[in-house]
Formats: C-alpha cells, sequence, structure tokens
C-alpha cells in the first residue's frame, strides 16, 4: 500500500512515522525543510525553535512518542515562570506571594480569579463552545478583571477575533496552565531542542523505507474511478493531509467546512543581557505591536547558549503589516529600555495560516479522520480541540494512522 502524506510538520512526520512501519510513505513538504511550526534555525552550536516551544508532564503521547524515539534523556523538566508588563514595568506573577501583591487587580479579583484557576480543571470545556470567552469571564471574574486583566491578553491573542473565542479555549487554556508549584508551571524542554525530535521523526521515517521531499507542495489532487487518489498526477492507495482544510479543497480534495486560521510573526533575538527580570514568559497588558515576550534563557539554562534569546510573539488576520519586524524591535528596546547594540542578531518568522481561531461553535467544523476517502490529521483535529499542542499533533497523527491501518485490515 502507497500513502502520501502532504505536509511535514510535527503531525505529518508522526503519521510517516506510524504508517512506514507497515506501508510504503511518501511525504510532501513545500518548504525547503521539515519541521513547520516547530523548525528551528541554528545558533552557534545547538538549535533554536523558530516559534517559541514546551510540553507538559501530561503529554502522554508526545512523550511515548520521544521514548521510541531515544529522545528522553534529552528530556529536561524546567520552571517556566510568568509576569505581566504594564506602564514600564514587569510585574512577576509565579508564585502565589506575587499574585496577592500585583497591585492591578482587587483583592476580590484575585480570589475570583483563583477560584477559576482551580476549578478550570473540573469544567467540561467542550460544552462551552457555544459561549464566548468575553461571557464566561464576566460571570465568573467580573468587569474589572476582564477590563485590567483578560481583556488584553484576548487582543493580542486573537485582534479583531477576540470578541468571538469561545469559552472552551478559554477553560482549556486557563487548566492546562495551571499545573505550578510554588517556583512556576512545570514544562518540558529537549536538550538541544525540539530540532532533535523532527530530526528523530525523519530519520525513523527513511530506515522504514519512506521517503520525505522537500520544496515539493501538493498542487492537484484528482480522485480516480476506483477511489483512490492521485497527487501532482502520482497515484497512491491512501492520502492523508495535514494542511489547512481550505488548501486541501482548493486542491481538489472534498469540500470541507472553513475553519479561522490567523498568522504568527515571531522575532527571535540574542542579547547580551537579560531584560525580563529572569522571567520566562511576561505577557504584555499595554497595546503593542506584540502581545508577549518571552525569555527563552530564563526557562532553558542560558549556559546552553551563552547570551539571552528572546522571542516577540505577535498575531495577525489575512495579511502581516508591513514593517512588521522593525516596528516591534523599536517598541521593545523603547519599552524594555535595550539599546540597538545590545541586540546581537535577530530575525522574523512568519505563518500566515499558524493555528486555527478557536470561535464560538468551532467544536461542529472538526473534520472526521475519514472524508471521501481521503485522510486528514493536523492543528485542525480533535486532539487539538480546544487549544493546540504538540501532544494534540501526535496524537491526531496516531489516530489517522490507526484509521488507516483498521480500514486495511478490515478489507481483509
Amino acid at each position: 500500500m502507497r500513502i502520501c502524506i502532504i505536509g511535514g510538520g510535527l503531525t505529518g512526520l508522526s503519521a510517516a512515522y506510524y504508517l512506514s512501519r507497515t506501508y510504503s510513505v511518501d511525504v510532501l513538504e513545500a518548504s525547503a525543510e521539515t519541521g513547520g511550526l516547530l523548525s528551528s534555525s541554528p545558533v552557534h552550536d545547538t538549535n533554536i525553535e523558530r516559534y517559541y516551544h514546551h510540553c507538559f508532564s501530561g503529554d502522554a503521547h508526545l512523550l511515548a512518542l520521544m521514548d521510541e524515539l531515544g529522545l528522553a534523556a534529552d528530556l529536561t523538566w524546567l520552571n517556566g515562570s510568568t509576569g505581566y508588563f504594564s506602564e514600564g514595568r514587569i510585574y512577576p506573577l509565579t508564585t502565589p506571594f506575587e499574585i496577592l501583591r500585583y497591585p492591578l487587580l482587587t483583592l476580590r479579583d484575585k480570589i475570583r480569579l483563583g477560584l477559576l484557576t482551580l476549578r478550570a480543571g473540573k469544567y467540561r470545556a467542550s460544552s462551552y463552545d457555544d459561549m464566548t470567552a468575553d461571557a464566561f469571564i464576566l460571570d465568573t471574574c467580573g468587569r474589572h478583571a476582564y477590563d485590567s486583566f483578560f481583556a488584553p491578553l484576548l487582543r493580542s491573542k486573537f485582534g479583531d477575533w477576540r470578541h468571538e473565542v469561545s469559552a472552551a479555549w478559554l477553560i482549556s487554556r486557563i487548566a492546562i496552565r495551571s499545573d505550578r508549584g510554588p517556583q512556576g508551571e512545570r514544562l518540558g524542554y529537549l536538550r538541544h531542542g525540539y530540532q532533535s525530535l523532527i530530526t528523530a521523526l525523519s530519520d525513523a521515517v527513511r530506515r522504514n523505507g519512506g521517503a520525505i521531499h522537500t520544496g515539493i507542495p501538493a498542487h492537484a489532487l484528482e480522485k480516480t474511478e476506483e477511489g483512490t487518489w492521485m497527487v501532482n498526477g502520482a497515484p497512491y492507495d491512501a492520502v492523508v493531509s495535514t494542511v489547512r482544510p481550505s488548501i486541501l479543497t482548493s486542491l481538489g480534495g472534498p469540500s470541507l467546512p472553513e475553519i479561522p486560521y490567523q498568522g504568527a510573526a515571531c522575532v527571535t533575538m540574542g542579547l547580551s543581557r537579560d531584560v525580563l527580570q529572569g522571567i520566562y514568559w511576561v505577557n504584555v497588558k499595554d497595546e503593542a505591536p506584540y502581545g508577549a515576550v518571552i525569555g527563552h534563557t530564563n526557562f532553558a539554562p542560558f549556559e546552553w547558549y551563552g547570551e539571552h534569546i528572546v522571542y516577540l510573539a505577535s498575531y495577525f488576520r489575512d495579511r502581516l503589516p508591513e514593517g512588521h519586524e522593525e516596528r516591534m524591535i523599536t517598541d521593545f528596546c523603547n519599552r524594555f529600555s535595550v539599546s540597538r547594540d545590545e541586540i546581537r542578531w535577530h530575525y522574523m518568522t512568519t505563518d500566515t495560516a499558524a493555528g486555527p481561531v478557536y470561535t464560538t461553535g468551532y467544536r461542529n467544523l472538526i473534520p472526521p479522520y475519514e472524508v471521501d476517502g481521503l485522510y486528514c490529521a493536523g492543528m485542525f483535529s480533535s486532539p487539538n480541540y480546544p487549544e493546540r499542542s504538540m501532544e494534540g499533533s501526535v496524537a491526531a497523527a496516531q489516530a489517522v494512522a490507526e484509521t488507516i491501518t483498521s480500514r486495511e485490515a478490515s478489507r481483509d
């Protein structure tokens, strides 16, 4: 059986890994390299992700995959601290004492927010799919907490979509972030970056006899009279698409619901000093061309890199504004009192379809793993609802591989 996998990101490579153990697999990746949103760039003697990443202790599928690939010894558990930047100041929000001292919320706000955090894991998030995050926050935490704490986060994350985002996403986000001790969240990172996961997957696929073709996008799909598919004119017994559903439809695939996606633009910088007071993740309350500043070397050890690595994270809809990289860097320098000569290097990475936007009613848009004889898995799949993650991508890959295997077994 010959299978074509469209897309060489984490879902595509994971699906190829599971399927290549039994079948002949071809992976088509439009970019010059595999990895997708998990791709990396070389920094000195190691690699750094173009978009910030970490994993969680509950990521069962991802951790099992790392173990199978011999990466378990490289997985390091670290503490992720958090803060909020407002009006020229960083407010640490990692420990209970720091949260109690935070002056921009009232004591009543903090109590209600604390109760929401404690209860988040007990909510059935999917049952709130038709309720907006706005309505949920106003109901559980009140107007002041919404205006002073949540509204800036939703604005920076979703922009014009912020009032359409579902409470299901918010509840899931709070629940996954509530697993923390006195020193912050317990988060996982690979010693040599997640490029080692992409490399290990690619190597395993090739050892199994699979082929990975980079720089070759899928540009045409055609269903044959026998019910199989042609991809770029080549015949396959099965096709797994990991790309955005609307793109699959435009290539000639089945008609799928339109899932809203947003783009991401991330500036990565090497700095000569730490400007975040040792904090890993700093959300920006004030309006800015980015929503968060991520101090990677306040999470992963500074000694691994020999300089301070920082991400500026922003999202956009439809088209990235011209001059966005310079605008982000200029704002960062002004806001965090950084001189240009302290920035040793920088680059911006963009993706116009970085991830789904979990608007109300999103649950009804999720396609099944098999549609009209073609298989689909990716950030749009059910394991990535109502919050996308590396774990969800690996789980979706495993599920679609099992769907194909079961389908073939039933035909024998």
